[in-house]
């Protein structure tokens, strides 16, 4: 059976049960702040778990792109070396969401373990037609710590179903989940399959490998009960309601039902690995090195590739650098075993998006954006690559003996990205040894500061009341009476300790769609505030961050927004709005918003575009705005549009935003886009808007930073006070562009002239120095401090080498408190007596406080010491004698 069938085949099973088939939510995960990356099915139904959130139906089901390469679920090591671990994988899944006895939705209820166990065989065993007799499951045995018993009622219902043999009792490691350290859990029964051959079999019984990490007896489908909530102090309360949450890995159930050893040889993976034997000349199954490092590139390209299509580029921090990281561990498997050392891996979107574009329509949509962010990636990685490789030669050089030091090899790891692992790789080929001890010791102290500075400590939340429904009133008000419904405490490094307190209704917005949460403050009965540092939202809750509580937290008490600072957010907001428009009209419809950033002070929006914008496309875009400013357009908000509605109206919608049935839109003109952020009531509010960079973000990503309101006003007052600074310079000139224009003129004449003296200097100082060359040990020698530049240097160095074919110089100067050593020795001497210019300059840059490089016949060293440089000519002598 083909993957595209396996798939139709399961969610058309779980429709037939009344599940509700729901789209996959985005890898990347924009409003969770304990998860950066969609890493199981159930993330985007944590809201009804939680109980913030009322569930819009009983029943779900889905195919779910997931991520898992940091936090509790990291796979990436294991990815490659094994046939069964994966990055980005898809997770079949079906759910329930309230016991039975709970109320029914459109006349269909939920379920528990009963609907759940018998289903799950009916599809694996009537529906898919596996051998039972190659299927073993698990229930939970139980656990002292929490006081929990067994799970007696999954453990009755498999009974029923399997021979007693083929019934695993697991521990709380393996057979209870948990969401995180705190939150929903409950019991799980798994199903596990072995498919190894029947000689196998009779060697050793499938269920004493079940979880051992056999690679052909694994797990494939993990049944949890949700019936428990895990509070700050460890201990489990009861859920008011109880959940199912299943999770079917896909790349597993093709192994099986395609009858495959290997995930990697089913029609998931076979065509993007015959594309990168294709390229990269390679041959899959002919050597274990070459078959990882394939592996690898086939894995990792699908995490990259549905990453950036979801709106993450990589980056250097959070999100950005998981994708990084990824993306340069394929980059490295080619260099170093596949020895590829040009850009390959852009080359493999094309077979993915055809592949998976049907089920996954982001893939061809932004197909290009993926191929060229990736393909510069690699162009940069692989330059990362050279320079650590000249680095690594440096190390080696000043290594003392054949132990290479863990420390250094960490500073070329952690500050240029250089893998430790093609260190040691390297090192090993010319017959050194890395100190990784010593590099386990630097990487551990690196993660442990970063722990330190990542880690929140969230006590339980203290429950005083109950949301309304639509707690979010800041569209209409920027002051209301509130009550306090929750409150948590949270501890962090970064931020110290602060309060989450929940209302039962808000004005403030909280932070999202590029736009920062309001701050404001909490009045107090008796006249007091409290500040409202910031505001966010966090599994459907909106939280507000304070530095302390009001004495009376049952008291009604004033919430007010920040007046001056949300006014001109949204007047920021709603100029991205019309930034987005204008750039549409003048550069094209391929324009599409990539990312943006909404405060007070300034806004940021990111585009896809293929070139840097010229100054007359920049200004037509800020006069358009502008335009829209002056025609004072007001705002036609509609809320609770039905989105397929909203489309047809011409709303523009975003990748990689999660979008409910209903919407908001928000039109000025004929600007149209589904946005939850606040807006003017009028583009006059806007006042002015005014562009103040533009330039590339990644490939085919650029990046328009722009002021509104007031901020452009002082803008052009510090304008105004630079030009009449300038002005003052030039004597108060009437035309300062002109003055500026002769004085940069009279500027390059005088260069010449310096330049025309300096060579002038050198003809003369070319005689003066072939005077002073010294023979020491059948070698012309001279070492002397000279007054003139590098280049200078460099060019007398190379007059005096076409008289010699014997000549070691070594020529200091002194040039802005800096110092400057150039050593010239000729290419004779280089071949016939081993002597190294780079070497030189290195080991006497010391002197100097300072280093360099180059050539072997040529090579400058500059420093920050020039009292140095006497003592530096004075040992040069020492490399001849």
């Amino acid at each position: 059976m083909k993957s595209k069938k396996i798939r139709s085949t399961y969610l058309e099973f779980f429709k037939s049960k009344s599940h509700v088939i729901v789209p996959s939510a985005p890898m990347v995960i924009k409003d969770d702040p304990s998860l950066m990356f969609t890493n199981a099915g159930m993330n985007q139904f944590k809201e009804y778990f939680l109980g913030n959130t009322d569930p819009k139906f009983s029943r779900a089901t889905d195919t779910q792109k997931c991520l898992r390469v940091s936090g509790k679920h990291n796979d990436l090591e294991e990815v490659g070396m094994d046939t069964y671990h994966h990055t980005m994988f898809e997770m079949l899944g079906n759910w329930s969401f309230g016991n039975p006895e709970g109320k029914e939705i459109n006349g269909v209820g939920g379920y528990f373990k009963k609907e759940a166990i018998h289903w799950a065989w009916e599809l694996l065993t009537e529906v898919f037609k596996i051998d039972k007799s190659i299927l073993y499951v698990s229930v939970f045995e139980g656990s002292d710590d929490d006081k929990l018993e067994m799970d007696n009622e999954a453990l009755e219902l498999w009974k029923a179903i399997v021979p007693e043999d083929r019934i695993i009792y697991g521990n709380k490691k393996d057979n209870f989940w948990e969401m995180g350290d705190q939150g929903p859990c409950g019991p799980s029964s798994e199903i596990h399959v072995d498919i190894r051959t029947d000689a196998e079999k009779a060697r050793v019984p499938g269920r004493d490998l079940v979880n051992a990490d056999h690679p052909q007896v694994v797990e494939i489908w993990n049944l949890v009960f949700i019936e428990f909530n895990r509070k700050a102090d460890a201990s489990l309360e009861k859920l008011p309601a109880r959940h199912v949450d299943t999770g079917m890995g896909f790349e597993r159930l093709c192994m099986v039902l395609q009858d495959k050893k290997s995930n990697y040889d089913t029609d998931v993976f076979t065509p993007l690995i015959q594309e990168i034997e294709k390229v990269t000349n390679s041959q899959y199954g002919k050597s274990d090195k070459t078959d990882i490092a394939i592996r690898v590139i086939a894995d990792h390209v699908r995490a990259v590739t549905f990453s950036i299509a979801d709106g993450q580029l990589p980056s250097n921090t959070g999100a950005g650098y998981v994708i990084r990281r990824i993306l340069r561990r394929a980059i490295r498997y080619g260099f170093t075993f596949l020895d590829t050392k040009e850009p390959f891996i852009y080359k493999l979107v094309e077979t993915l998006s055809s592949q998976m574009g049907e089920s996954f329509p982001e893939l061809i949509s932004q197909k290009t954006l993926c191929e060229n962010v990736i393909r510069e990636e690699e162009q940069s990685f692989l330059r990362t690559l050279d320079q650590g490789l000249v680095l690594l030669d440096n190390i080696i050089e000043v290594s003392p003996g054949k132990t290479v030091s863990g420390k250094k090899a960490f500073e070329l790891y952690d500050t240029f990205g250089f893998p430790i692992d093609l260190t040691a790789l390297i090192l090993r080929e010319r017959g050194y040894y890395l100190d990784e001890k010593e590099f386990d010791a630097e990487l551990q102290k690196q993660k442990v500061r970063s722990r330190a500075a990542s880690v929140v400590i969230s006590g339980d939340w203290q429950i005083l009341g109950k949301e309304e429904e639509v707690p979010f009133i800041g569209y209409d008000a920027m002051e209301t009476e509130v009550k306090i419904t929750r409150i948590r405490k949270v501890e962090s490094k970064k931020e110290g300790e602060l309060y989450q307190l929940v209302f039962n209704k808000t004005p403030f917005y909280p932070e999202g769609g590029g736009q920062v949460g309001d701050k404001g403050f909490l009045i107090l009965p008796d006249g007091n505030m409290i500040k409202i540092l910031d505001t966010r939202k966090e599994n459907n809750l909106i939280l507000h961050f304070t530095k302390k509580l009001p004495s009376d937290t049952s008291a009604i008490l004033k919430a007010r927004v920040n007046r001056m600072k949300r006014l001109q957010t949204q007047a920021n907001h709603s100029a991205t709005h019309l930034l987005h428009q204008g750039l549409r009209m003048f550069l094209g419809d391929h324009v599409e918003q990539k990312g943006s950033m909404v405060s007070s002070d300034h806004l940021r929006f990111d585009f896809s575009h293929f070139s840097k914008l010229s100054s007359e496309e920049l200004k037509q875009v800020e006069d358009f705005v502008n335009d829209r400013i002056r025609e004072q357009l007001p705002i036609l908000e509609q809320r609770n549009l039905a989105f397929q509605e909203a489309l047809e109206q011409g709303a523009i919608a975003l990748f990689g935003e999660k979008y409910g049935d209903t919407v908001r839109a928000i039109k000025f003109g004929d600007s149209m886009e589904l946005c939850g952020g606040t807006h003017v009531q009028n583009t006059g509010d806007i006042w002015f808007f005014k562009i103040i960079s533009e330039g590339a973000v990644a490939a085919g990503i650029r990046r328009i930073e722009a002021i509104t309101g007031d901020a452009v006003k002082e803008h052009f007052t510090e304008q105004t006070e630079t030009l009449n600074k300038i002005k003052a310079e030039l004597k108060n000139a009437s035309d300062p562009v002109k003055a500026i224009g002769s004085l940069q003129h009279e500027n390059a004449n005088l260069k010449k002239q310096l330049e025309s003296l300096m060579r002038d200097k050198a003809k003369n100082l070319k005689a003066e120095l072939q005077e002073e060359l010294t023979e020491v040990n059948g070698i012309s020698f001279l070492a002397k401090k000279v007054d003139i530049d590098a280049g200078g240097i460099k060019d007398l160095a190379f007059q005096l080498g076409e008289k010699a074919n014997n000549l070691f110089l070594l020529l200091a100067s002194e040039q802005d408190g800096k110092a400057v050593l150039s050593c010239y020795i000729s290419k004779e001497l280089v071949v016939e007596k081993g002597l190294n210019a780079g070497k030189v300059v290195k080991d006497l840059g010391k002197y100097i406080q300072g280093g360099g490089g180059g050539q072997p016949f040529f090579a400058t060293a500059g420093g920050k010491n020039p009292a140095g440089i006497q003592e530096a000519l004075d040992k040069a002598k020492s490399f001849v004698e």
